[in-house]
């Protein structure tokens, strides 16, 4: 399947989806699988039905450092726990959009290169608006219910470690450091992730992203806890 067939089939799914407020999408994956990359293409698409799209990612919902790391900075655990404000995304931006909202939202809260919270304008949504939210661990049972569709983006972690090593290092300095950082804590953490929350079976699309240029799509089954 070509990228441009991928992207024209995942637009046409989402916006064949109809609900009485604006529809809430999850792009989830391991990092470095491709996440914004996917939401950045799709918008587009989507806006040419003339939908307003609402980009936001679960970076803008950051903890505090101090918080992040109360595990260590290579804790696999502490990355699933407490790397990310997830209540403060659900009070912000997911319960503002659902079925019992207003409709009036913010699209982050937390800038974690300065490690301060965000003081943003707060913006309504029309009822035919779609979010496209990416960003990890988002389809975790505490979250799941408050998505109307859910995106993952599924890679190799070995592909996914290259593609961090070529991306991230103005991030972390250099190569090895964005190597350590990944095999000790990013990594691991999404290990955890599988195991406890099962993502991949939680989805109502998996995109196989391992070959960019020729993706393909799988549709699980859904669980239900």
């Amino acid at each position: 399947m070509t990228r441009q067939r991928m992207l024209q089939q995942l637009a046409h799914r989402i916006i064949a989806l109809h609900h009485a407020h604006p529809l809430r999408v999850a792009i989830d994956g391991i990092d470095a699988a491709g996440k914004t990359t996917l939401a950045n293409e799709l918008a587009p698409l989507i806006e040419k039905h003339r939908r307003v799209v609402i980009r936001a990612s679960i970076d803008g919902f950051h903890r505090p450092r101090a918080e992040r790391y109360r595990q260590g900075p290579d804790s696999p655990q502490g990355y699933y726990e407490d790397a990310f404000d997830f209540a403060s995304l659900q009070e912000a931006l997911l319960e503002p959009l659902g079925p019992t909202g207003n409709g009036l939202y913010r699209r982050a809260a937390f800038d974690f290169r300065t490690d301060t919270p965000l003081v943003t304008r707060e913006e309504h949504a029309p009822l035919n608006a779609i979010l496209l939210v990416d960003g990890v661990f988002l389809l975790r049972p505490e979250l799941d219910h408050l998505w109307d569709y859910r995106i993952f983006v599924q890679v190799d972690f070995e592909i996914a470690l290259q593609r961090a090593m070529e991306r991230d290092q103005p991030l972390f300095g250099d190569a090895d450091a964005v190597r350590t950082r990944y095999l000790q804590r990013y990594l691991p953490g999404q290990q955890f992730y599988f195991q406890r929350d099962q993502p991949q079976e939680r989805a109502d699309v998996i995109v196989d992203n391992n070959e960019p240029a020729s993706p393909h799509l799988r549709f699980p089954s859904r669980i239900s806890d």
